[in-house]
């Protein structure tokens, strides 16, 4: 059975009536919690007479999510940019008072600077540098011929956005909340209970080899999407928080187990496939008792507790057997094999252990006491393509400003604005042209609902109560098309270009000249934004990118042998799986491209951690000079054989690494040095690996005796 046919059930007419019911409710009252934290703002900031309350209108908008956890996250990074884009505007404005093409450069400087920012964070992270970026621009280019008041703009947008964040979290948190930390809680069960199933048609045989390697497919999404819910869920409430550091831990034991796991069969397959049945028949026989151990039903409800104590039993078991076995082979080669492995199946038990331990942890109900051994994922990202941003960004807004100054438009200043903002808010997507595209045809469609809203209806209605009225069902087009997936890009144009364009403000002005000029100037903004990726284009998604990406996964294995200790393997797995899951979204399943991922990711994830966990045990403890020096070879010759695979480079490789292993040979106690080097060497030789393209031909059939 294919690891994507677990739990496979087709859905009833039941299910399916219930399924839609519960997205339709989903999608209206996300729908109705926009509209009142919409009007409620607008509302607030008439009473306390601020200069543009569709700013903070416009906020409730771009907080909007369907989890209170989103908004609350969205939310506060939406503050900090907000705030840093401020001081930014003074700090520019100061330098720059009365040089108008200083103030200008230092502002697409700046505006560029944020939007490279962006490409290098994710989430809501990304959102704050497009923020500070945007903001700026937002609060000095209306006041570029004002510049003493620029320190009032600067408090009326603060203070603007922040009343809008804050009527947001208070809707969202008190009315019908969705909470994604119920979420993240089923999520979270339902990979212990899906990797637990794994392991145990794993170990017990019932898995293809195939099936194997496509499941790492899925551990790295489940980890890379549980990260993600965690950023955002530790700002909805203390238990969360208190439990973050729990999750990463959790997270991170997941990634080692798998890690783990993938090393171990790899390795009874090149026995198996290399003739030496012996020891590979006493590793599986060896870590049989993990699947006796896992051998009771398991699904998203099942306590990890109760499974501890089965899994410790079986760690003993496996412990008792390793020297009993291992007494029982004949040969010094069926030793060093079986020794490899009893390693890694004694690591995979323990991993497995203290990863159902730490689950165990989360599903007890209420806090958790103690703190958990601190953790950070980190992220694989691109300078290079960041600088295309910065570059991308700096170049529109320069443009603009030329064409700005040249041309004396009134409304350029908003053209600016508005590419500034479409600029930066796009520079991580994977496809940008696309999105701003979405986006422009959103605007015109709620550019033209907003002429109707303000000439044909408001004129004829006088009232806060009539204003809402008025303009609810034209704003509810827009939130029911930002609520659904495949419309989300035009329903977030429609409502932003509404909201922009409409200036709701008290009292109102009805001004046809000021709404077409505004409607020109954006619409050219969004253009301008467009055409920018156009000529400077995205680097996520392209050939480039990908071939840059893989250069950086395989590099990781440089890391692994030269990076400093303390916090490796947490960095190495992170990186990792952050790396293989950002190519694997651009490339098209059963591709080429991907099965070369998926292989390079394999081979990267198995040579990395034998070398973190070489490196660690030779930290340990003190050995003799010479075991030092017999080992540098080795792993300088695999850092550059990854970091440059070509075929002498690999020849340069297996021969340091024999030559390491014969001199460790020498020393007394190195045995858990060699099982290191004996794993590395065995996946170095085996000719169904990603490597074989580098083996030189004429020996590519001796590889196989020299695994053997």
């Amino acid at each position: 059975m294919s690891v994507t046919d677990v739990n496979a059930v087709t859905p009833t007419t039941r299910d399916v009536v219930v399924t839609t019911l519960r997205d339709e409710t989903q999608i209206w009252l996300f729908v109705a919690k926009t509209l009142l934290a919409f009007f409620l703002t607008g509302w607030l900031a008439m009473r306390f007479a601020l200069d543009q309350p569709s700013t903070a209108m416009l906020t409730t908008i771009l907080v909007a999510n369907r989890q209170s956890g989103m908004v609350l996250a969205k939310s506060f990074y939406r503050a900090i940019g907000t705030l840093v884009g401020a001081l930014a505007a003074l700090v520019i404005v100061g330098l720059f008072p009365q040089e108008r093409v200083l103030f200008l450069g230092a502002l697409s400087l700046w505006v560029g600077l944020c939007a490279g920012g962006a490409t290098l964070n994710r989430n809501f992270k990304a959102y704050g540098f497009v923020l500070a970026g945007y903001t700026a621009a937002l609060i000095v280019i209306p006041v570029v011929n004002n510049p003493p008041a620029v320190f009032d703009a600067a408090v009326a947008r603060v203070s603007e956005v922040l009343l809008g964040i804050l009527v947001s979290g208070v809707v969202n948190d008190v009315v019908f909340p969705s909470h994604i930390r119920a979420i993240m809680r089923r999520t979270a069960r339902e990979q212990f209970a899906h990797f637990m199933q794994f392991v145990e048609r794993a170990v017990t045989g019932q898995t293809a080899r195939g099936d194997i390697e496509n499941a790492h497919l899925r551990f790295v999404r489940d980890a890379v999407t549980l990260e993600d819910m965690r950023s955002s869920v530790i700002f909805e409430d203390p238990e969360a928080r208190a439990r973050s550091g729990h999750i990463l831990l959790f997270n991170q034991r997941f990634m080692a187990a798998s890690t783990s796991l993938q090393s171990l069969h790899h390795l009874i397959n090149r026995l198996q496939r290399n003739g030496r049945n012996v020891p590979a028949k006493a590793l599986i026989e060896l870590y049989a008792p993990l699947g006796e151990a896992l051998d009771i039903p398991i699904d998203a409800d099942t306590s990890a507790k109760c499974i501890l104590p089965r899994l410790d039993a079986a760690r003993h078991t496996i412990a008792d057997h390793i020297a009993v076995m291992r007494a029982s082979l004949q040969t010094d080669q069926d030793i060093q094999d079986f020794d490899t492995g009893a390693d890694l199946v004694h690591r995979f038990a323990d991993e497995l252990y203290a990863f159902t331990d730490t689950a165990a942890l989360l599903q007890t109900p209420g806090g958790i006491t103690g703190s958990a051994v601190r953790i950070r994922f980190t992220r694989g990202n691109d300078i290079y393509g960041a600088g295309l941003a910065v570059l991308r960004a700096s170049m529109t807004m320069a443009a603009l400003s030329v064409f700005w100054i040249v041309l004396a438009w009134p409304s350029g200043a908003s053209a600016m604005v508005i590419a500034t903002v479409f600029a930066g808010l796009f520079a991580s997507s994977p496809n940008p042209i696309k999105a701003v595209n979405s986006f422009l045809i959103g605007y015109v469609l709620g550019a033209s609902a907003s002429f109707l809203c303000e000439f044909y209806v408001l004129t004829n209605m006088d009232g806060f109560g009539l204003l809402v009225a008025g303009c609810a069902p034209f704003l509810m087009i827009g939130a029911l098309l930002m609520a659904r997936p495949s419309t989300t890009g035009i329903g977030t144009g429609y409502l932003i270009g509404f909201t922009n364009l409409i200036a709701l403000k008290n009292p109102m002005v009805y001004d046809p000249v000021r709404f077409l000029n505004e409607t020109v100037a954006q619409l050219v903004g969004v253009g301008s934004a467009s055409i920018a990726f156009t000529f400077v284009p995205s680097t996520i998604g392209s050939p480039w990118f990908l071939r840059r990406q893989f250069e950086r996964l395989r590099r990781q294995v440089c890391v692994a042998a030269e990076a400093p200790l303390p916090g490796l393997l947490d960095r190495f797995e992170s990186t990792n799986h952050d790396l293989f899951s950002q190519i694997v979204a651009q490339t098209e399943r059963g591709s080429d491209a991907s099965r070369s991922l998926l292989a390079w990711a394999l081979s990267v994830h198995e040579t990395g951690r034998a070398l973190i966990q070489l490196r660690y045990d030779l930290a340990e403890r003190q050995w003799p000079e010479g075991v030092h020096r017999a080992i540098a070879p080795a792993i300088g010759a695999l850092a550059k054989l990854y970091e440059n695979p070509t075929t002498p480079a690999y020849i340069q490789a297996r021969d340091a690494l024999i030559g390491s292993i014969s001199q460790l040979n020498q020393f007394e106690g190195t045995q858990p040095l060699l099982v290191h080097l004996h794993l590395i060497r065995l996946a170095l030789l085996d000719d169904k690996s990603v490597l074989v393209d580098y083996m030189p031909r004429k020996n590519q059939s001796d590889g196989v005796s020299h695994a053997t």
